[in-house]
């Protein structure tokens, strides 16, 4: 372990460190184990010249994480000389892994330093690129920190790429002269990564993520089309954060408009906080000097206990496949491996720790041009869990947000059920039958969860609405609405003294053709002495006479919630869905005595008709006539 000294004669040292390429690798003993710099920071130059001397190196063994550029070292040719052992599998050596001529050693992303610093993973040489030293004698390790400076730490020798192109970083990025054992001098453009195609599908799950996400919220967000697409869903938002593993043009957008300002975080307030960083030209330009960006190694960036002291942690992870108990799987294709763990779980469980932290999973309802479904019954055979159905929280597609969490297995199969593609719905229910998940008599729905309805009102000045569409894990929540009445508001409902809720009758409200019918649920979060949690205090539904065209809607709301708005609320709220849909109009029956549900009525808006049947009153109206217009006048009730 090296010590970290300022050195006065730096300058001449520096001079007498400077070599050749040939000479500086000349130094690495046959058999060694070299550990190469990661991502866009790859020292191209010092791999290059090492693939024109693999003869002088035998069973060799290369580690890294992933890096960005052709890796010629894991082609066959070289297979006598070099064998790589990735902790992480980009596209570039993948096939070398799957052929058995790579390995891959799977590790938390926060852990892996230690395996360096401890001996565990012993490192002969390092092959890394820096910027040139600063006037005190310290090179900057630019856009890529990572598991670097740990390697560089405890490597028995190490050779530095001096890059002018190489940005300037803040933070733990800095490298003394006496840390580094050969120089070669070398200028080349570091690599940059295209932004990724833009299309719907990541589109709609950015679009998913950003209502999960509030305001001086702090951010961490990969690399691909979900993370672009988030980033991008995030415009209006303020106050953002940031605290990641990888930085990306996104980020930088965000900052220029105004969006990520980290004056809200709760650690490292007014920094950008991360590891490594990919991406454009432009964006090496911004973060070079730049004090707003500090750059960390991955034990700190990625510690769970760092990452939840910042509240409202929001990470943002893919997957591969997600079974129906929510066990996550992100680094194969079966016995295939296909990625790595990366910093998954580390961001996971600290977004998991922090308070009012939102830890979510996002992935493709299908892949292969929507042949295959991603929510799967079962992993496939060989699939690694990553994240485990004890650590998930929320699983993001572009049919919307499932909330794991603390859920039973049936109420994880439904949600997942109604977020897969429309057309695997049928068979995940088929299979959650079998496996005794779900009730034997479940239905689902296969039409699209309508996010477009779902709203956010105020009452009374104070109390907080959200109104949205109905699910199928709705219905413990619909249960607990009907034994929340009393015994009277049970009656005036339902026309009789019922004291019974079964799954039966919660299903069908629950359960519902949003491209037929509607159901709307009011939900407000509760809090008491010990906890907070979300409570369903109304819900409201229309169901569709196709012969005449008009919808019989009813409704209920929580006695402790009335006389606040709620019930006129949801009948108008209806009735807007309805109209949009091309529903005529509305029609009810309810008992005379029920004058509260009358006014609500009567306060709807529309030419509202009304016929008393003996107890009972039968009233209707239609969309095209409003209270403004004349209407018979209503009789004596």
């Amino acid at each position: 372990m090296r010590q970290d000294l300022i050195d006065p004669e730096w300058k001449s040292r520096y001079a007498e460190k400077v070599v050749d390429v040939s000479l500086a690798l000349g130094k690495i003993r046959p058999g060694s184990r070299i550990f190469i710099g990661s991502g866009c920071a790859e020292p191209r130059y010092l791999i290059g010249a090492l693939m024109q001397r693999a003869a002088d190196f035998p069973d060799t063994e290369l580690i890294n994480i992933l890096t960005m550029s052709v890796s010629p070292y894991t082609e066959e040719k070289y297979s006598d000389s070099f064998r790589l052992n990735a902790f992480f599998i980009g596209d570039n050596v993948r096939q070398a892994v799957w052929k058995g001529r790579a390995d891959y050693t799977p590790m938390f992303l926060s852990e892996l330093p230690l395996l360096f610093r401890s001996g565990q993973i012993h490192i002969d040489a390092a092959l890394v690129q820096v910027t040139p030293p600063d006037r005190y004698g310290y090179s900057s390790m630019g856009i890529s920190v990572d598991i670097g400076m740990a390697a560089i730490e405890a490597a028995d020798y190490v050779v530095a790429q001096v890059n002018p192109m190489m940005p300037r970083t803040h933070g733990d990025t800095f490298v003394p002269m006496s840390w580094l054992d050969a120089i070669v001098d070398h200028e080349e453009p570091l690599i940059v990564l295209p932004a990724a195609p833009d299309d719907e599908v990541s589109r709609a799950i950015g679009r998913h993520i950003a209502h999960l996400i509030e305001d001086g919220s702090t951010l961490q967000v990969g690399i691909g089309a979900i993370p672009d697409a988030v980033l991008g869903e995030l415009t209006h938002h303020r106050d953002m954060g940031v605290h990641t593993e990888m930085l990306s043009d996104g980020v930088m957008d965000l900052i220029k408009a105004g969006v990520i300002t980290n004056e809200k975080k709760t650690i490292h307030k007014g920094k950008v906080i991360a590891s490594f960083c990919m991406g454009s030209q432009t964006l090496y330009d911004f973060i070079d000097d730049n004090p707003m960006f500090e750059m960390h190694p991955s034990e700190y960036t990625n510690n769970p206990f760092i990452i939840g002291q910042n509240v409202r942690m929001i990470a943002i992870n893919s997957a591969l496949q997600v079974d129906l108990t929510g066990q996550v799987c992100s680094d194969s294709l079966g016995h295939k491996f296909y990625s790595g763990i990366g910093g998954q779980v580390d961001f996971i469980r600290g977004a998991a720790m922090s308070k009012g932290g939102k830890p979510i999973i996002a992935l493709p309802s299908t892949a292969e041009d929507g042949k295959i479904s991603r929510i799967v019954a079962t992993l496939e055979e060989g699939a690694g869990v990553v994240t485990t159905r004890g650590d998930v929280h929320y699983v993001v597609t572009e049919y919307g947000a499932a909330y794991l969490h603390g859920k039973s297995i049936r109420e994880r199969a439904l949600s997942l059920i109604a977020i897969a593609h429309p057309s695997a719905r049928d068979w995940l229910l088929e299979k959650a039958k079998e496996k005794g998940y779900v009730y034997p008599d479940q239905i689902i729905t296969e039409a699209v969860y309508p996010a477009q309805y779902e709203r956010r009102e105020t009452f009374d000045g104070k109390l907080e609405v959200f109104f949205r569409p109905v699910k199928a894990t709705d219905e413990k929540g619909i249960q607990r609405l009907f034994y929340s009445l009393s015994p009277r508001s049970r009656y005036l409902r339902f026309f009789t003294a019922m004291t019974a809720f079964p799954h039966r009758r919660a299903q069908e409200l629950a359960v519902i053709d949003y491209s037929r019918d509607m159901a709307i649920v009011g939900i407000v979060r509760v809090k008491d002495e010990h906890e907070e949690h979300e409570e369903i205090v109304a819900a409201g539904q229309y169901m569709i006479d196709r012969r005449s065209n008009m919808a019989e809607v009813a409704v209920m709301v929580s006695d402790a919630y009335h006389k606040l708005g709620v019930g006129t609320y949801l009948i108008r709220y209806l009735a807007q869905i309805a109209k949009e849909n091309g529903v005529k109009g509305f029609s009810a029956d309810v008992l005379s005595e029920n004058k509260a549900m009358l006014q609500i009525f009567l306060k709807s808006g529309y030419n509202v008709h009304l016929e008393q049947d003996g107890a009972d009153v039968h009233l209707y109206f239609t969309f095209d006539k409003s209270e403004g217009e004349s209407q018979p006048r209503p009789p004596t009730l």
